[in-house]
């Protein structure tokens, strides 16, 4: 079997989808993309693309090292993204030759359902316990938030007063009977972290995401001795190598590498493994399409360390499609009382609506992320 083509697919809301063909008729899905910049990780995809026509597409090891090692300048957010959504199509392959799910190649199940959860709120936290309560409806109880709004490096109590009475807000309303992360999203200083913490702490969320920026690492075990609450990250980092860093520091009681952005189910396995290692959980970012979420899901379920999965289904992001909008076997991706079972297909276990990504491919909007700014005029982290 020979890699013939690669064809990538920009389509709303702010996804990029990847389609590996061979000569034996076989095709591979992946989803490579870093949001707001497809275009970006596109032409990565294709500068690799050159070096992958004509190669074996099951052996992966070997074209993910290739991929990785043989240019100078390696890694990153787009080189790694690239990466990620050929390998997602490269396992896609292998399964439907085989007829296995991945998961079946990656030694098998260790659970057989997965707990999921749905974002509530936006970028600018509202209507937080409405959205839970109507989700509630549909078997979901465990949530994510953000946590602020624009915040500056030394902010006032005021503002720490104002995203606290947030999270109050719903513990008030519906006590332990959901469960809540809450995603700081970077936009929370050093200096501002540990108050804001320690404030939290009485509202007993699941965990802070993302608490300062992933640049300031070394700060995850001095703000991790100094509360109560899990600390998550990891959606901007994007190999092991830069997880390994973070393992020995310490700090972190959730890893959260992105299967579309960390080099693919290849990379992210072997994560989870070093995660389950440093007694670590497991907890892959996927705020992107089905693809990226198949992906997860592979992994999800041979990583024993996995405990949650983010998916996108309503997200705030998702204008123009939805998740399921692409997808031919809808009823595989059915989440039951905020569980998703495992996708019964071979490869990656979903089947693309070819022609209705095709069709949206034409009319792809160009999605950005806004841009902040404080009150004195500075750039505010989003």
């Amino acid at each position: 079997m020979k890699i013939t083509r690669l064809t990538t697919y920009r389509v709303a809301p702010r996804w990029m989808f990847l389609k590996i063909e061979t000569d034996e008729g076989i095709s591979g899905w992946g989803e490579p993309v870093i949001e707001g910049r497809s275009r970006t990780v596109e032409a990565a995809v294709q500068e690799f693309a050159e070096e992958l026509v004509g190669k074996d597409p099951m052996r992966i090891n070997d074209l993910w090292q290739t991929m990785y090692r043989s240019n100078f300048y390696r890694g990153g957010a787009i080189l790694m993204s690239a990466i990620a959504g050929i390998d997602q199509a490269l396992w896609d392959i292998k399964g439907k030759a085989l007829g296995v799910p991945v998961y079946e190649l990656l030694g098998g199940k260790v659970r057989d359902k997965m707990k999921v959860y749905s974002w509530v709120g936006g970028d600018r936290p509202s209507d937080i316990v409405e959205d839970m309560q109507r989700l509630m409806e549909g078997g979901f109880d465990t949530f994510k938030l953000n946590g602020t709004e624009e915040m500056t490096m030394l902010d006032t109590p005021r503002a720490v007063d104002i995203a606290v009475a947030k999270i109050a807000g719903v513990h008030d309303a519906l006590g332990t009977k959901i469960s809540f992360g809450i995603d700081f999203h970077g936009r929370v200083s050093g200096p501002m972290a540990k108050p804001l913490l320690k404030a939290l702490e009485p509202y007993r969320p699941l965990f802070v995401e993302e608490p300062v920026l992933a640049e300031h690492d070394e700060q995850y075990a001095r703000l991790a001795a100094s509360t109560s609450i899990p600390l998550a990250a990891g959606e901007r980092m994007y190999s092991r190598y830069e997880f390994k860093r973070v393992f020995e520091k310490g700090g972190l009681a959730i890893v959260q590498p992105d299967l579309s952005h960390a080099g693919g189910i290849t990379e992210c396995h072997k994560i989870a493994s070093m995660a389950e290692a440093y007694d670590v959980a497991f907890a892959p970012h996927c705020p992107l399409g089905p693809v990226a979420l198949a992906s997860c899901l592979q992994v999800d379920f041979v990583a024993y360390n996995a405990v949650l999965q983010e998916q996108s289904m309503g997200i705030h992001y998702n204008r123009g499609a939805e998740l399921l909008d692409y997808v031919i076997n809808k009823d595989d991706f059915r989440i039951d009382n905020g569980y998703i079972h495992a996708l019964p297909k071979p490869g990656l276990g979903v089947e693309v609506d070819e022609e209705r990504v095709i069709h949206a491919s034409r009319n792809a909007p160009d999605w950005h992320n806004p841009v902040w700014r404080h009150a004195d005029g500075s750039v505010a982290e989003w």
